[in-house]
This record gives C-alpha cells, structure tokens and sequence, in this order.
C-alpha cells in the first residue's frame, strides 16, 4: 500500500480489525520511509455483469442506465430523486450470490417505476427497449397501459 503523504511503496500494518459487521476489514498502517500513519479497508469485490439478450455478458453500467432513464423523462415533470431511486434499484438486483442479473430484469425494473411516475416516460423507454417499429406497436403498449390503469 502506497503511503498517501510521501507515496512511498514501503508501509507496515500496525492493526487489523474487522469492520462493517464483517464486510471489511480495517487496517492501520505506517509508512516506513516518513512514519505517516494511515487507514486503509479491505473488501471483498464482485464484478456485476449483466446477461444481454443474445447471450453476451457486459459490464454493469449505473450510467448506461441512467442516462437511459434521463432520455425518457427529459422534458417530464418528474418527482425529484425518481432517476437515482430507479437506478438504486437495479443496481440492488445484484448480490454477491446474484453477480449476474438478465437485461431484462433491469429494464422490466425501470419500466415499472417509469409506468408509476409517468406514462409519456414510460412510452418513450419501452418504445427503445422492445424494439418498436411502427405505430401499431405504440398503439398496442398504450391499449395494455390502458388496461392496467383500469
């Protein structure tokens, strides 16, 4: 570990302890070359991947996500906070025991939300995740949000 006053390579670890109700564990340390004394933490790291449609894993991006909500909703009068609540939630989908999680779980997370908040949102996003190619597909997804309201 690299000393953050000198940078210098050379550090001891004087204690440890476990932290965060055992998710971590919390070191302290002293640098050898300046005598600076430092805490570091040590967790455990899992990548979270998502499984497209086709098969293909990829990377988790909170951002792709996000930036996918704020297209659906630029102009709408939302609640403030509904973008960083919705990607909250699909980051939530992953565990350490649920390292991958299907594109469509995601999306079916962010529809949902979008569908309570706002349903022009909600036509917008659906329209880019299931692919629409005409108005026919507009017309059936707002008969079926039409029937939900119901």
């Amino acid at each position: 570990m690299r000393c953050p006053m000198c940078r210098s390579d050379e550090t001891k670890v004087i204690d440890s302890r476990v932290a965060e109700d055992g998710m971590s564990i919390r070191r302290r340390r002293e640098c050898i070359e300046c005598g600076h004394r430092f805490t570091t933490f040590e967790r455990a790291v899992y990548q979270q991947m998502v499984r497209k449609r086709d098969g293909r894993l990829e990377t988790f991006s909170a951002d792709k996500v996000r930036s996918g909500i704020e297209q659906a909703l630029a102009d709408r009068p939302v609640p403030p906070g509904l973008v960083e609540a919705l990607v909250a939630g699909t980051e939530n989908l992953f565990s350490p025991k649920n390292a991958i999680v299907a594109a469509a779980a995601i999306g079916d997370m962010v529809l949902e939300g979008l569908r309570a908040a706002d349903e022009v949102a909600y036509l917008r996003f659906v329209s880019v995740y299931k692919d629409f190619t005409g108005a026919d597909d507009f017309e059936r997804e707002m008969a079926a949000l039409e029937d939900r309201t119901r």
